[in-house]
């Protein structure tokens, strides 16, 4: 191997290959295209093998690439674990648990969902809230140990993590008292008529949501919708509107935000995923977060 060999060089590799393009790998990256399409070059030279080709308007791997890869994965793996095996070298130990959370997911439900593992002895918890496309490439470049979504992750190629069902929940509608009354006045017609607040499209179950509405023929009286589950729980417990949640954290919710149950929204489910990264190894507690398996 030439002593240009460099592993800044291997990262850009790594990145561009998770990616599948030199532009979406810079945007990651937060670099000039032309700088990280040079840095792989280098890394090619180095090595003397081409590593990537041209596939469409992105990059696919070579043979050497596939091999290069491999190995890429295994370093940065390592990598990503190296500051907590300093740290619990000096200190008590730890584990380490980094989740990424989808910013349209019941925070409440979330809870629920990662009680398996609250339990475990010197549990360190970091808990990242954003869009789901964004979880997805921090999850594929190892920053984060597992994905927690209302949808499973789409098919591709350059991004090899995996689908989990954890299972679904059935959704409720919930009241302030101000408008409960009202909202169960012939419901559920009843939601023509007060003030409804819904998550919007950036949610998996908007489109449920929207299809139940068709088959009652009920046209809602919508006057607000929310990206963030809690945003809209908070809004619609102020007095705003009726919402739906899920039944599973029926008691939390009316206790918490003080709001009434008006009825069952039949045949709407809430789904709930557990995505990860392929590894050779799994984390043990997104292990525990996955139903047995029959």
């Amino acid at each position: 191997m030439s002593t240009n060999f460099s592993y800044r060089h291997l990262y850009y590799f790594w990145v561009v290959a998770k990616e599948g393009g030199m532009a979406r790998a810079a945007e990651r990256l937060g670099m000039a295209v032309q700088t990280v399409s040079t840095q792989v070059r280098e890394l090619e030279r180095s090595l003397g093998y081409a590593l990537l080709k041209p596939a469409g308007r992105g990059v696919a791997l070579t043979g050497a690439g596939i091999a290069a890869m491999r190995q890429a994965e295994q370093i940065f793996q390592l990598g990503e674990q190296l500051p907590a095996v300093v740290r619990d070298a000096v200190g008590s130990p730890t584990v380490r648990l980094v989740v990424g959370i989808s910013d349209a997911l019941p925070k409440l439900a979330v809870r629920r969902l990662l009680q398996p593992v609250m339990q475990e002895p010197n549990l360190r918890l970091l808990c990242h809230v954003d869009e789901f496309e964004d979880l997805l490439g921090d999850l594929a470049l190892h920053r984060l140990d597992v994905v927690l979504a209302d949808r499973a992750a789409p098919p591709n190629p350059n991004l090899k993590v995996y689908s989990h069902a954890l299972g679904s929940l059935a959704l409720a509608w919930y009241a302030p008292a101000s408008l409960h009354a009202a909202a169960r006045r012939g419901f559920p017609q009843s939601l023509s008529k007060v003030p409804v607040l819904l998550p919007t499209t950036h949610a998996a179950v908007r489109v449920r949501l929207d299809q139940w509405f068709e088959r009652m023929a009920i046209k809602p009286h919508v006057v607000g919708e929310f990206e963030d589950s809690a945003l809209l729980k908070t809004f619609g417990a102020a007095g705003m509107g009726i919402f739906p949640a899920t039944e599973l954290v029926r008691d939390e919710l009316t206790v918490r935000y003080s709001v009434k149950r008006v009825g069952a929204c039949e045949g709407v489910e809430e789904h709930f995923f557990a995505i990860g990264a392929h590894k050779k190894v799994l984390h043990p507690l997104v292990q525990k977060l996955l139903p047995a398996q029959g």
